[in-house]
């Protein structure tokens, strides 16, 4: 019987309740398969992970982008389409939302079906859709969730609305595991009316007292020469990796980064290392991107399996230098 999303949404206006690596000898750098986990199969499935994104036809992207990342990183991916988009490899052009209902009845039909290891949000284009994922995720609150807090919301360059903000705000990043905004995006989320321009520490941490676990800043978006990436908990940082600025531009980079933090959770890894392995597969999917169109360049997400065919056949690349990221 479908779920009364609806009534979700009007709640959340009505009811504040309702809203309440550094390489080493032994492994050089770069990300290799197959993976060591410590996951315990269900009758011999890989680790399964459950992703909400937009369609994007180019598979830069969104859910195309999710399915490829979790499948290289050893994973099966369940898949719900929470928008369809006309967009090729230079961005998007038109949006249409999926109806809340639909959103949640495609997540409920597969739960009922199979134990997910781990969840992962992409952009979410509405606030009935929020609301009807909240409310789903919340009957697996054991269950890690990666929240990619995508501002676009899948659309051409449109922003979310201040109300899609703040039901992201109210109803996902209290059950969220861990958060990977850039800095705009962070700032956009966690700040407040009175912020004129509130320090990215400050923001991290609103988001962890608002109930996040964790959140994983990128440097992306800021004007450097090198991008860092800050983990942050309950504690304050937790830990930060410096790596070297690609060229690019690049579409899909921090959707590959969050997809690969929940497959590294789902394979039984704890968080910080989960975090480490998938910034090193992400760097790496970067490093060898292609630009297969007339747009952006796409990470290539398989590039460890062309690594190893490229062995077989003798033409194996030296492995990038060991000052490409540090960590501490």
């Amino acid at each position: 019987m479908p779920r009364d999303t609806m009534t979700a949404s009007a709640r959340f206006d009505s009811d504040p309740e309702f809203r309440n690596p550094t390489p080493t000898p032994d492994r050089p750098s770069g990300y290799h398969r197959p993976v060591t986990t410590t996951h315990d199969p269900v009758q011999g499935s890989p680790p399964i992970v459950l992703t909400f994104a937009p369609s994007d036809p180019s598979g830069g992207a969104g859910l195309q982008a999710d399915v490829l990342t979790l499948a290289s990183m050893g994973c099966h991916p369940l898949s719900v389409v929470t928008a369809l988009t006309v967009q090729d490899s230079r961005g998007a052009e038109a949006l249409f939302a999926i109806e809340a209902e639909w959103v949640a009845d495609q997540a409920r039909a597969l739960l009922e079906d199979m134990p997910v290891d781990a969840f992962k949000i992409g952009a979410l284009p509405s606030v009935e859709i929020v609301a009807a994922i909240a409310e789903v995720l919340s009957d697996y609150p054991d269950v890690p969730l990666v929240l990619d807090p995508s501002l676009a919301g899948g659309g051409p360059e449109s922003p979310l609305t201040d109300a899609t903000m703040h039901a992201l705000r109210d109803l996902l990043v209290p059950q969220t595991t861990i958060a990977t905004p850039n800095g705009h995006e962070l700032r956009l989320i966690a700040g407040e009316d009175e912020d004129e321009e509130p320090s990215i520490a400050d923001c991290a941490g609103r988001l962890v007292d608002a109930g996040c676990e964790f959140v994983l800043v990128t440097g992306t978006h800021e004007a450097s020469r090198e991008i860092v990436n800050t983990l942050y908990g309950k504690g304050g940082v937790v830990r930060t990796d410096t790596w070297a600025r690609l060229p690019g531009p690049f579409k899909g980079a921090g959707g590959t980064l969050s997809a690969a933090v929940a497959a590294m959770l789902a394979n039984g890894l704890e968080l910080a290392e989960a975090v480490r392995e998938a910034q090193d597969y992400t760097w790496n999917a970067l490093r060898k991107a292609y630009r297969p169109g007339m747009g952006q360049y796409l990470p290539d997400r398989l590039f460890w399996a062309r690594d190893e065919s490229d062995a077989r056949d003798g033409k194996a690349e030296a492995s990038p230098s060991a000052d490409a990221r540090g960590s501490h």
